[in-house]
């Protein structure tokens, strides 16, 4: 039985349930953990993650982590501006002999081209590594789900993602009112101003996503154009991480087109939302996917936890830990170098129960 040695990278919300994943799965030696906060550093990884003594001690060190001896590192940093800002550590992972998982993003880096495909493609090389992005959105819902519907088109004339998900529950006020930009004036953001804070971290991420897409779609993405929109709370808003004011942005409808032949093909429209108010539907749901052509596919998707089980762990935060799962094999068998996602990376059997 092969076990593949892991290292976890960062321990925010989606992280520390990655890291749940690698100690609990029978295929999976966790051999590292970098964090960001000094309150984590030394402590055990199975203490972060809520499980038995590991061994395991997180560090923020990177030098520790580049000198560890892994297959893989499963990187979960921030989402900060501009998109592209965690390359200098991916590079150095790369170059350590490591292979390197994104779930932010990196779902296909060949779209950029230049110099800054150049230097993750040396870094490969080098390391005798690949680097493969592979979270739910980005990742699942278009590059792979959407993909899939279109399997039954003879036309295909536009496909669509619309992502529906609450941010009230999240509790880092840094994370909500900074990065992501909830809480602003209105009148003082342009969310499709290259330069605003949240689009620059997420703009680049997304035409990825696109891009990605067109390549399995056969294809030739032009350019991406966005379609941002801030929406303003109808009354004050308690949330998690604090008050959102009235007239002060509660949610943010955030759009991309991708376009072929001088025209949108693609579509993602993820909203990201504190109150329902401005929803089409007041529960929606977690994916829409709309694909119109000959003939036309409608898909809705939300996921679900096992019967019985009653942690305050999210469905999405446990398939964010199975996407990645089961990428590991994946990326330790390629060829070095940058990949982009297969359209199908499903659950195997043979993984779970340690006979592959």
């Amino acid at each position: 039985m092969r076990r593949y040695r892991v290292v976890q990278w960062a321990t925010g919300g989606m992280g520390k349930n990655v890291l749940r994943a690698i100690i609990d799965h029978p295929a999976m030696q966790l051999v590292g953990v970098y964090v960001y906060g000094r309150d984590k550093a030394g402590r055990d990884a199975g203490e972060i993650a809520r499980r038995p003594v590991t061994g395991v001690i997180a560090t923020d060190d990177r030098a520790q982590i580049l000198a560890l001896d892994a297959d893989v590192v499963v990187h979960a940093g921030r989402i900060v501006p501009p998109y592209g800002s965690h390359d200098v550590d991916l590079a150095a992972l790369l170059e350590s002999g490591k292979n390197v998982i994104s779930i932010n993003g990196y779902s296909h880096p060949q779209h950029w081209g230049g110099a800054r495909l150049a230097a993750l493609e040396a870094a490969c090389r080098s390391g005798g590594t690949s680097l493969l992005g592979a979270g739910l959105n980005p990742g699942f819902a278009a590059e792979q789900l959407a993909v899939v519907a279109t399997g039954v088109c003879t036309v295909l004339d536009h496909v669509e993602v619309v992502e529906s998900v609450s941010c009230a529950p999240v509790r880092n006020p840094t994370y909500v009112f900074d990065a992501l930009g909830f809480g602003a004036d209105p009148a003082t953001i342009d969310p499709n101003r290259q330069d605003y804070g949240p689009a620059a971290s997420l703009n680049g991420m997304y035409e990825e996503v696109l891009a990605a897409t067109a390549r399995h779609l056969g294809m030739n993405l032009e350019r991406v154009e966005t379609e941002h929109r801030a929406h303003a709370a109808t009354r004050d808003l308690q949330v998690a991480a604090g008050t959102i004011r009235q007239g002060t942005v509660s949610h943010f409808n955030w759009r991309w087109h991708g376009i072929v032949a001088g025209t949108p093909r693609l579509t993602m429209s993820i909203h990201w939302y504190m109150e329902t108010a401005h929803l089409d539907e007041p529960e929606p749901p977690l994916w829409r996917i709309v694909v119109r052509g000959q003939p036309g596919v409608r898909m809705t998707v939300d996921f679900d936890k096992r019967a019985g089980d009653a942690t305050p762990t999210s469905a999405e935060q446990i398939a964010v830990a199975g996407a990645v799962i089961n990428a590991i094999p994946i990326v330790c068998a390629a060829a070095p170098g940058v990949l982009t996602r297969p359209v199908a990376t499903p659950y195997d059997e043979r993984l779970a129960t340690g006979t592959s």
